[in-house]
């Protein structure tokens, strides 16, 4: 364990080789821990913490602008690698000390707010769960095969642009795309319209999760030709977002993965799921 570096409270810990994707850490509180020898601490020199606050540098670590610029600055053959020596010669906005605690303060308050307001959803998340159940056990399942049709639409006439362009998250919603789109053309991505759903079939290597969405954003976008978009075509006996209630189940999750098959990758095919059956009660209790 000799080679590893100590780490002690106030101390910033990168790893040289990925600070552009955020590799980076502070060491608020608690005791020393010990990190790879090829890692890089640091901490605000000795009688500077009047003039910096570690936490205030932290907010500025944290920025995509800084991970950007980190990016932009990187040089290396096999791999490049960013030093202390690079760090140092960046530029950072310095308010005096009073202006930067109350940065600090404020971002902090916000972020416990956020947190707070995560743990409340979770529970609400839990509640509407809770009554997901209580309709299976009142009314009768059914397969939604009878009320679900798969859409094709390209955009052939380019009608959407490459802002349009969405990825499909193992959260069940639209992200940023990953893919890099400089050089390809729109015309083969699928349209999901508003109130349609995809799926990505591919559930390997996902966390045992799948990549569905449901398009609540009253507009169009695109996404990857090889992902399955359909919708709810009886919307007198099905409504949309009772539909993706079901599909956000952790039970979902399991059910595709264990009917995914291949080989070398398993897919949740479209058969697959039109067999999916889910409680249908009126279309007054799936509003309510």
């Amino acid at each position: 364990m000799r080679p590893y570096k100590l780490v002690e409270k106030g101390d910033f810990v990168y790893n040289p080789s990925r600070l552009s994707i955020g590799s980076l850490a502070y060491r608020r509180n608690g005791k020393k821990c010990i990190v790879s020898h090829l890692y890089v601490v640091f901490r605000i020199k000795p009688g500077f913490s009047n003039v910096l606050l570690s936490e205030f540098l932290l907010l500025y670590f944290r920025r995509n602008e800084f991970n950007r610029m980190v990016d932009y600055h990187n040089y290396g053959s096999q791999r490049a690698e960013f030093g202390f020596k690079d760090i140092g010669e960046f530029k950072i906005p310095l308010p005096p000390i009073e202006v930067q605690r109350a940065y600090v303060k404020a971002y902090q308050g916000l972020t416990t707010l956020i947190e707070q307001n995560e743990s409340l959803v979770k529970e609400l998340e839990k509640t509407a769960q809770a009554c997901i159940v209580e309709c299976r056990e009142k009314w009768p399942m059914v397969e939604i095969r009878n009320f679900i049709k798969e859409s094709n639409s390209r955009n052939t006439e380019s009608l959407l642009t490459k802002e349009d362009i969405v990825g499909v998250s193992t959260e069940k919603n639209f992200i940023s795309t990953k893919a890099d789109t400089t050089t390809v053309s729109t015309e083969g991505y699928k349209i999901v319209e508003a109130r349609f759903f995809v799926f990505v079939p591919d559930t390997s290597r996902r966390g045992d999760k799948m990549s569905l969405a449901f398009n609540s954003l009253n507009r169009r976008v695109l996404v990857t030709s090889i992902a399955t978009v359909f919708e709810v075509f009886d919307l007198e006996l099905l409504l949309p977002e009772y539909l993706f209630l079901q599909f956000k189940r952790p039970e979902f999750d399991r059910y595709a993965r264990f009917n995914s098959w291949g080989s070398a990758r398993e897919t949740f095919t479209w058969e697959d799921m039109c067999r999916v059956k889910i409680p249908l009660p009126p279309i007054e209790v799936q509003r309510a």
